[in-house]
């Protein structure tokens, strides 16, 4: 399979939503959101957005199942499963925030194999396919060469339900605060981990996600040169939901002090 030329088809798909997902914020009303649970929201949007996503990549590869956050479709491949977020950092989108992403990836059997993450506001597209470099518009990216915590600005997000855990979790904001240059909350995972594969930020981490707000990720910063990891430190971040992901140098530092608060 020549996993370049199908990663230049995700590409434009995924700009053909983003370009359908920018017009409509300009007109979007907030009385449109549907709720599928407690701060978890859906607009027609993030659905019709979904729906031209999996109508074009059914014809790119007829024979692909879908993971789709939407639920769209409910055919499962037995050797590529696409996963998609069509529209990453929905509050962000319905907020008139200027931060949310199209994410989609592609699963051959259990490896990723292409990650597209196109950031609409930014006009920015992350991606990588199997044994590529990684690449945003045209340029190849690398993550930071930063070796240490003290000087590397971290990414995290706030969990929105499983509150169980929130406690360790500020306590957790505290030290990485106290410990790094700085902390971010950008509000789309997809984007936190474009950023941590270009060198933007140094580590991200977020617990309470879903396989499409990371998949496509997780190959973008691995193909960049960067790591990733679930909280114990093991790598099923993709089965678990829970990542930390970084330049590759600082991951000793960052999963040791994530590791004393979720033991």
């Amino acid at each position: 399979m020549n996993y370049e030329k199908l990663c230049e088809e995700v590409i434009a798909i995924s700009k053909k939503a983003g370009k359908f997902i920018i017009t409509e914020s300009k007109t979007f009303n907030s009385s449109k959101v549907e709720y599928k649970g407690k701060n978890d929201m859906v607009s027609y949007v993030d659905k019709t957005a979904e729906k031209m996503i999996i109508e074009e990549l059914t014809q790119l590869l007829p024979q692909s199942g879908f993971i789709a956050e939407e639920g769209s479709s409910n055919k499962i491949g037995e050797e590529f499963n696409w996963i998609i977020d069509p529209l990453d950092g929905t509050t962000n989108f319905i907020h008139g925030i200027p931060a949310f992403a199209v994410s989609i990836a592609l699963k051959q059997n259990d490896e990723l194999v292409i990650g597209v993450i196109y950031e609409i506001n930014q006009d920015e597209c992350f991606y990588a396919w199997k044994h590529s470099l990684a690449y945003l518009n045209g340029k190849v990216i690398s993550v930071s060469d930063n070796k240490d915590l003290a000087t590397s600005l971290i990414a995290t997000g706030f969990p929105y339900y499983d509150f169980k855990r929130q406690d360790a979790y500020m306590n957790l904001f505290t030290e990485v605060m106290q410990k790094c240059h700085g902390l971010r909350r950008i509000g789309a995972a997809s984007v936190d981990l474009a950023y941590t594969a270009c060198g933007r930020f140094e580590g991200y981490f977020e617990y309470n996600l879903k396989p499409w707000d990371i998949a496509a990720g997780l190959l973008i910063v691995e193909r960049a040169g960067g790591e990733y990891f679930d909280f114990n430190g093991g790598k099923n971040a993709l089965e678990n939901c829970d990542i930390i992901a970084t330049n590759g140098i600082i991951s000793t530092e960052l999963i040791q002090i994530i590791k004393s608060h979720f033991k």
